[in-house]
């Protein structure tokens, strides 16, 4: 049978320049590439009646059960990185569908953290603004060192952030809910309650994967808790904070600001609240976007696909 490889979300339009796809295609293999998000479950389903292959990048385009049954001809599920939250992937496996994995960037998503750090804590967004308008100097920033950070999820991003305040001689606190002092200590942290880390930290930091404990974890509660002086910056998933209650944090100067790179729904919408909202740093879900990043995404990808066609699946992924 002639494959359909269907490649979503391509939104730069870059997957063809890291990975060889055309070898693919010279095999047989039709590849199609997406650039839009699709308006729709329906939409989705429309554009894949016919694909027997699928890349999908993080969680951009979803995949749950109802849509999964309505695509039989589906055989190959392939998401970027090893886990992706928006892929049911009990009902993939259920329905025969072979679901496998990438490698990824290890240090894409701390560095873009600390990047809407320092940002935010120096105003360059708002002073670039005002320098490209004529105006020199309009804010007074603040110094990261001898500060507190709260890193709320210690796993392998949430350790380089610790090590990253280290670095820049700042007290380091850590929570999340299996986190053990022992573990803590060897990256660097303190364990402390989660309501302690927002009352005592400068900066919190979310390092979470979404979960349905996860979920709004950081509310009106937290936000009260890290102060008028403090700052919350979240590269991980939007619904680990409430949306509402950020957005009110923010108008009546709860926190000193809050620096996102990720959002309820994505993309983000013209006319969304969080873009004039005060106070704030934004960037469009940049944390994995990186050429070091895409090679590997892209290209282990392109390695899942060729073993899959080859009879041996490799960096399968189960319930």
């Amino acid at each position: 049978m002639q494959h359909r490889l269907a490649i979503l979300d391509d939104y730069q339009d870059v997957a063809h320049g890291f990975a060889d796809w055309a070898a693919l295609e010279a095999e047989g293999v039709r590849v199609v590439t997406y650039r839009e998000p699709f308006a729709s479950p329906e939409a989705l389903v429309a554009a894949l009646a016919d694909a027997t292959m699928v890349v999908a990048m993080r969680e951009r385009t979803a995949f749950p059960r109802e849509v999964l049954e309505k695509l039989p001809g589906l055989q190959l599920l392939v998401t970027t990185g090893m886990a992706n939250a928006s892929i049911d992937v009990a009902a993939a496996v259920e329905q025969g569908i072979t679901v496998c994995g990438t490698p990824g960037s290890p240090t894409a998503a701390p560095e873009l953290t600390w990047a809407l750090l320092l940002a935010i804590a120096r105003n360059l967004t708002a002073e670039e603004k005002f320098l490209r308008a004529g105006t020199w100097q309009t804010s007074v920033g603040f110094e990261l060192a001898g500060k507190t950070l709260g890193v709320v999820g210690l796993g392998k991003i949430g350790r380089r952030i610790a090590a990253y305040g280290r670095a820049f001689g700042m007290d380091v606190l850590a929570w999340s809910q299996n986190l053990t002092a022992e573990a803590a200590k060897e990256a660097g942290a303190r364990l402390v309650s989660k309501d302690e880390l927002f009352r005592q930290s400068d900066v919190a930091t979310l390092h979470l994967r979404l979960s349905a404990r996860s979920e709004n974890i950081v509310g009106e509660q937290e936000l009260r808790l890290l102060g008028p002086e403090g700052v919350l910056v979240n590269t991980a998933r939007g619904p680990l904070v409430n949306q509402d209650a950020l957005l009110k944090a923010l108008s009546e100067g709860w926190i000193r600001g809050a620096a996102l790179d990720v959002f309820d729904q994505e993309p983000l919408q013209a006319g969304h609240p969080l873009l004039t909202a005060p106070n704030t740093v934004l960037s469009p879900h940049l944390g994995y976007v990186t050429r070091e990043s895409y090679r590997q995404f892209y290209g282990g990808a392109f390695e899942d696909v060729t073993a899959w066609l080859a009879g041996a699946p490799i960096r399968t992924i189960t319930p």
